[in-house]
């Protein structure tokens, strides 16, 4: 297990991305599913670093943990309280220019992962997405 602290930005994204990349390619995951576990990542670590804070800086925790058969990643801050797994999934039946901007970046993290769950502990945010492979 790992667990990175960093100033959330987009900046420190690739610090995050390359150290979950790293650490499946290590324990041999397949490179489709390495694929689908960065977009999450990505989509929400460049949350935090946008979202979290209102505009100022904060840190992010990511604390990775990846073996053979299962991924865990769980990012926390301290930012503004927001569960994301309360909002709506966008209408899919809709065009792009008829659905309602935000949304469609957690909803792709829900189908890709086989969990994800929040929780506002100890005056942070705490999100986990989960994999597992047979």
């Amino acid at each position: 297990m790992k667990e990175l602290t960093l100033m959330a930005s987009d900046k420190t994204f690739y610090t995050v991305l390359n150290e979950v990349r790293d650490a499946l390619k290590e324990n041999g995951w397949p490179e489709d599913i390495e694929t689908q576990i960065a977009i999450a990542v990505e989509e929400i670590y460049v949350n935090i670093a946008h979202y979290a804070y209102g505009g100022k800086e904060g840190e992010a925790k990511v604390r990775i943990d990846i073996t053979p058969k299962n991924c865990r990643i769980s990012f926390a801050d301290q930012g503004i309280p927001y569960n994301p797994l309360e909002k709506e999934d966008p209408d899919l039946t809709l065009s792009a220019e008829d659905r309602p901007i935000g949304g469609l970046g957690i909803f792709m993290v829900k189908e890709m992962m086989d969990r994800v769950t929040y929780e506002h502990k100890d005056g942070k945010n705490i999100l986990t997405i989960e994999k597992t492979i047979e």
